[in-house]
């Protein structure tokens, strides 16, 4: 599958729905997508078969809540899946869907405002049709925008999170193939650099004596980590092990890491997605809850390498399926407290 060529079917699928109304959604699909499509998304909507499936459920749902739902995208780059797996191009898009709020979604109320729903989104290519979707939002971040407060306060701050600080990531455009090498190699290098120190115990000490000299090895120092709602965003490395890296250390054990669907690079940019990239057992004080069983974690990082280094860092996590795994359903609580 060629690289513009998926690149110019998933700009137009977007252009399209973002022209449709809610009860023509399916018209779209027929247009640009397969119908055994597999569509993963985030609680309480999870995987999905087929087109009508997608429809009914999410998209339908969404633009009846959503009046004149319009994609800002601030990141959009594509290539083939570095990892093992099926054939075709993955094409990412990150940013936020853009509406007028007038109908409660999810029990989340409507503000008849501006509501901004962030986003990440991995669309698989094969004979310019989408065969496999990855789409990521930010729900909690919805509610906070509705005035609600599902959760505890968060160790960093968020926003209505801005795209990167070059305003150069949407490559509609072909790239330089060794700078998309380059993004990849910096990737893998920083999750081995996790794999050394995070992972280490009695026995297997931390490659690095203090986190600060693990974090150098990729990143800069005034380093941007726009981390999901319920966590928050950080700025530089000393904050970002302070507001990050050290809550999720502390109160997170017996990390598994369980490989991902798909990672890739292009230009300056790249990221991955895995269902689910992690299992943990919360040990009491993450996100200011209490000791819970082990969850997933279902996770997508978008990244931009500024030079031999990693700048910006974009964070998806289904926060809300590794609290349901734990017991604690907030929509449904939402749902209850609303009846």
């Amino acid at each position: 599958m060629n690289i513009d060529s998926a690149k110019q079917v998933v700009r137009n699928y977007f252009l399209a729905l973002d022209k449709t109304t809610p009860g023509a959604v399916e018209s779209v699909f027929d247009r640009f997508v397969e119908k055994d499509w597999c569509w993963r998304g985030m609680h309480p909507f999870h995987e999905l078969y087929g087109t009508q499936a997608v429809a009914k459920t999410f998209w339908r749902p969404l633009l009846e809540s959503f009046g004149h739902l319009r994609r800002r995208p601030d990141v959009f780059f594509a290539n083939h899946n570095s990892l093992e797996g099926e054939p075709g191009v993955w094409v990412v898009s990150m940013g936020h869907l853009m509406g007028l709020f007038d109908q409660d979604f999810l029990h989340i109320p409507a503000t008849r405002k501006i509501a901004m729903l962030r986003y990440a989104e991995f669309n698989r290519v094969v004979d310019d049709r989408i065969v496999e979707t990855a789409m990521f939002f930010d729900l909690i971040h919805l509610m906070h925008q509705a005035g609600l407060q599902p959760l505890p306060p968060q160790t960093g701050v968020h926003m209505v999170q801005p795209g990167p600080a070059t305003h150069d990531g949407l490559l509609y455009e072909s790239s330089n193939n060794e700078e998309g090498e380059k993004t990849l190699a910096l990737i893998n290098r920083m999750i081995g650099d996790i794999a050394a120190n995070s992972n280490a115990d009695e026995i297997t000490q931390p490659r690095d004596a203090t986190p600060q000299q693990e974090l150098a090895r990729c990143w800069h120092d005034d380093m941007l980590w726009w981390g999901p709602d319920g966590i928050g965003a950080t700025y530089t490395i000393d904050r970002y092990i302070e507001q990050h890296q050290q809550p999720f250390r502390r109160h997170l054990g017996s990390r598994e890491f369980n490989g991902h669907v798909a990672r890739l690079a292009e230009g300056h940019y790249g990221g991955f997605f895995g269902w689910p990239n992690l299992s943990l057992t919360p040990l009491g004080g993450y996100m200011g809850l209490p000791k819970g069983p082990r969850a997933d974690m279902r996770v997508v990082d978008i990244y931009r390498r500024d030079g031999d280094k990693l700048a910006e860092n974009w964070i998806f996590i289904d926060v809300l399926h590794f609290l349901d795994m734990q017991g604690l359903n907030i929509l449904q609580r939402l749902a209850e407290q609303r009846t």
